[in-house]
Parts: structure tokens; sequence; C-alpha cells
């Protein structure tokens, strides 16, 4: 779609517009693929330049006129193979001229200058012209004067007049392409954002997150099954959809059930279905999630959680496809991509019996281990300002801020029940902060902030005097102190060996004034 309201500020276009208007007295009209009208001719007590077209605007059906003569001009343009044409108006021996605006080949428009006399006019077609006017609602003099001021053009003026109306056109097709390159840009950066720090509703710019995006990628396209292992909290089924809504399956079901949320018999019936009486409570037929999700993906998540006997029956349907109903006596088919998950170590579990091996390495084709957020500590900053913006949003007030204070304990903070863990924090700090713009250290959970106080219970060779806050503070001061000099000042390697993450780790450089950098300076 061209966008013409931009078109009349286009510099080259305005510039344009003028030379017409001071050289041929012509009106500039721009229309779109519809034939409506997008120059501001339409617009209320709109300034125009030809006495005629102002006349002819003023009648009573002027528009309607108008209008009935560029969508005949518009149709014959379309079915014409020259680029631009002459036309003649609703008003006998008034001219109009047109040029195509064509993006791709197709029709997007035209540029059309009206109106005008060709040189040749006679006094007795002038003598018509000024008829038909009258007779459509133009008092006799208007229609003369209007007339007066249209200029005749010989055919060199009009050869002239149709290069200009070219030029505009070509302008307005490079306008088009030029933004429309600039916004392919814009959205491949924003591609290129999106891929470097999130995919699909996954948030990271850690390394562990940057392999796992790559390795979804690779089996985007792939029909295998997958096999996630990670903590509780880490995101297990925002891999699985990601991987669904990312794979040819797309346009089908993805379903998702916890296995360990169900004893054996109702898991049974819930993954395939039964029939009408197969037990007490059986009062009609049932599909089955494999039945359901034909076509498309099912994710099993705490697989680890089932029993020996449901391990059989899941592995009959990666092997054949086929499965039982509760209460049936013949097998159905399903087409159904598994996507399995677990917190548990399977390896001990197929160690101790627990889990067979056949149906690990059914499921486990791809294996994807998902980091907890201990391991990937440079993306808590990142997941706060999200879960922020995110929840701020929903309650309808203003994006949050976290006092540095706050935002330093949440980084020093090991968060064992990951991902949602942190998630949960941040709601309850936009609920508790209720008016206020800025998140205070004393709204967070009493967990977070008993952490540090746990941390730094050996103060060994620390002044014992004074508050706990000032004697926390000294032996703080004096570990990254010395950890700096041990590690040569690698923030980095040294944020790994306090078990904090290296933003935290800045702040607190910055607070006791370490940066050796600024002491070179001698600030």
């Amino acid at each position: 779609m061209v966008n013409w309201k931009e078109i009349g500020s286009l510099h080259v276009v305005s510039k344009l517009d003028q030379i017409i208007g001071r050289w041929f007295g012509v009106e500039l009209v721009f229309i779109d693929q519809h034939f409506k009208i997008q120059s501001k001719h339409l617009e209320k007590n709109h300034a125009f330049r030809n006495h005629f077209m102002k006349v002819v605007m003023n009648l009573k059906y002027g528009y309607e006129y108008l209008g009935q003569d560029l969508e005949k001009l518009a149709e014959d343009l379309i079915e014409s193979e020259s680029s631009t044409k002459q036309f003649d108006s609703f008003f006998p021996q008034v001219k109009m001229l047109a040029s195509k605006v064509l993006i791709d080949g197709e029709f997007m428009g035209a540029v059309v200058v009206y109106p005008w006399f060709q040189d040749s006019i006679t006094a007795k077609e002038l003598e018509e012209v000024t008829k038909k006017m009258v007779e459509c609602g133009a008092l006799a003099e208007d229609a003369k004067s209007a007339l007066s001021h249209l200029k005749k053009l010989s055919q060199a003026d009009v050869d002239y007049l149709r290069e200009l109306v070219e030029l505009v056109s070509g302008e307005i097709v490079t306008f088009h392409e030029e933004i429309t390159k600039r916004e392919e840009r814009i959205q491949e950066l924003n591609s290129e954002l999106g891929d470097k720090y999130r995919y699909h509703m996954m948030i990271g710019k850690s390394k562990p997150m940057q392999a796992i995006y790559r390795l979804l990628e690779k089996i985007s396209s792939s029909e295998s099954s997958v096999f996630i292992q990670g903590e509780n909290g880490t995101g297990k089924e925002l891999v699985a959809k990601a991987i669904h809504f990312y794979s040819p399956r797309k346009e089908n079901m993805f379903l998702a059930i916890n296995c360990s949320a169900f004893n054996d018999n109702l898991l049974d019936s819930e993954l395939f279905g039964h029939v009408k009486g197969a037990f007490t409570g059986a009062i009609k037929d049932k599909k089955g999630l494999f039945e359901s999700a034909h076509g498309g993906t099912l994710f099993l998540d705490e697989i680890g959680d089932t029993s020996l006997s449901m391990q059989v029956k899941l592995l009959r349907v990666l092997q054949e496809g086929t499965f039982l109903p509760v209460g049936a006596s013949a097998p159905r088919k399903a087409d159904v991509r598994i996507i399995a998950a677990t917190n548990k170590n399977i390896k001990e579990m197929m160690a101790k019996g627990e889990f067979r091996e056949d149906l690990f390495y059914r499921i486990n084709v791809i294996n994807v281990h998902l980091p907890s957020l201990r391991e990937r500590s440079e993306d808590i900053h990142l997941l706060i300002d999200h879960f922020l913006e995110k929840r701020c949003a929903e309650s309808g007030v203003p994006t949050k801020l976290l006092s540095k204070k706050t935002l330093e304990k949440m980084l020093d903070y090991p968060w064992p029940g990951n991902v949602r863990e942190l998630e949960n924090e941040v709601e309850r700090l936009v609920v508790l902060a209720g008016q206020d713009k800025t998140v205070t250290p004393e709204l967070l959970s009493p967990r977070i902030l008993e952490f540090g106080v746990q941390q730094n219970n050996a103060g060994r060779g620390v002044n014992t005097a004074g508050t706990l806050k000032d004697a926390l503070e000294e032996l703080e001061a004096l570990m990254i102190r010395e950890g700096l000099k041990r590690c040569n000042f690698n923030k980095s390697r040294l944020s790994k060996e306090l078990g904090i993450s290296r933003a935290s780790l800045i702040m607190k450089v910055e607070k006791y004034g370490l940066d050796k950098r600024k002491k070179a300076a001698g600030e």
C-alpha cells in the first residue's frame, strides 16, 4: 500500500506540483488503487489553484462529476499498455492526463493533472462547454470566468506536461520502495534482536540460552521426539510450545498434560480415552489426548513420574503409532509428535529400574537441557525488566523502577524456584508498591532480604563492633577488593567465584569505589 498521506509532503513532489501549477495552471491529483482521491482536494476550504476546478467542485454534483471522470480514467489506464494517457472529462474539450503508479507490476493508483484545453479548441466548442456547465448548475458568469482561466496547451506543452507527470509517479514509486526497504530493515533488525534475546516466549541473552535458541532453530523442521530436562520453573512447557509452533505441525493442536497430576487409571483415560461402559461413570465415549492431538504435538510433562506399566503403553504408541482406549477391543492410530520433560535424574531412575531404557531412547532422540536461573545469572536483570513491564501493563499502571538496592539484592539471590519464582516475586512487588513508582528493598520477600545476612555470617577479620549492616558491608568490600586483585580485575571471573551476577558485582565495585580505572584517572 502506498502511503499517500506522506506523498504530498515530499520535497521533490511538492516542487514538481508547484512547477506544474505555475507553468500549466492545472491541479495535481492523486488517486489510489480503488480510484479514490488521496490528495487534499476533498478537504474543506481547500485552496484550489485552478479556478475552473474550484467552480466545478462547488457545483451540487461537482464531486460526483470528478469522481466519475477519475473512475473511468483509472479503468482505461489499467487496461492500457501505456503508462500515461490523456482523457476527455465530463465537460467536453476539458482535458485530463494521468500516469500509472505501478509497484511490482500491480496498479496502486495514478497521478492526474486536470484541467486544460487543447490549443486547437474553437469558439463554438467553448460555448458548448459553457452551456454544459450552466446545465449542471453553474451561473453563466462563473462558467465564463472559469473557462477564461483554463490554459490552452499546444501538443509540445502536453508532451512536456506528460514528462513531468511521469516524473511525479516515478518519485512516488521510488519513495514507496525506499519506505518498504526501511521497514524491512527495521523488521530484520527487530528479528535479529528478537533472535538474540528471545525465542518464542523465552527470554535470555546468556550463552546457555543462546545455545538453546540455536538448537531449537536446527530442530524446527524436524519430526523427531524431544526430551527436555531441567529443574522446576525453568520453562519446559515454553520450550515445548516453541518447538511445536516453529514445526511443520504448527497448524494443528498442541496439547499438554502433567503426568504427575494423575494416578495410573486416570492418566490412562486422559491419554488414550475410553469407551462407554469401560468403568463405572464412563457414560459415553471419550477421546484421549493422543486422538485429540492427531497431526499435532503432545507434551508429556513430568514423564519421570509415570509407572512402568504406563511406560509400556507410551512405548507402543511411539513404536507402532497405535493405542488402545480403556475398554476398547480394537487399537486406533495416532500421528502425534511427542515432547517429554522431567525434572528428575532419568539415568539414576534407569539404574534403579524405575524408568525403561527403551522408552528413554525413544523419547531422547533430541535432548534439550534447560539451565537453572543460577546458571544464567546474566538473564536475571533482563527477565526482571520484562516481568515488570508485563505486570504493570496488565495492572494498568506506569512501569515501575527498582531502586539500586532492590535490584542488587535480587541479583544476589540464587532463585531456587527459577524463572517462575522470579516472576512471582516481581508480581508481588508490583502489587505491594501500589502507586509508588520506585520499588524499595523493604518490599522484597523475607527470604531474599535474609539471604545476604546468611551468606555473610563468617565475618573473619572484620570489625565486629557497630551495626550489623556496617559489618556486612565491610566484609563485602574486603572480599571484592581482594578478589579483584586475585582475578586481575576480571569481573566476569570474580562474579562466578563469588556466586553473584556480573551486573551486581559492577554495582558493588562502584558502591565501594574499587574501580581501578577511576582510581587511575584520579577520581
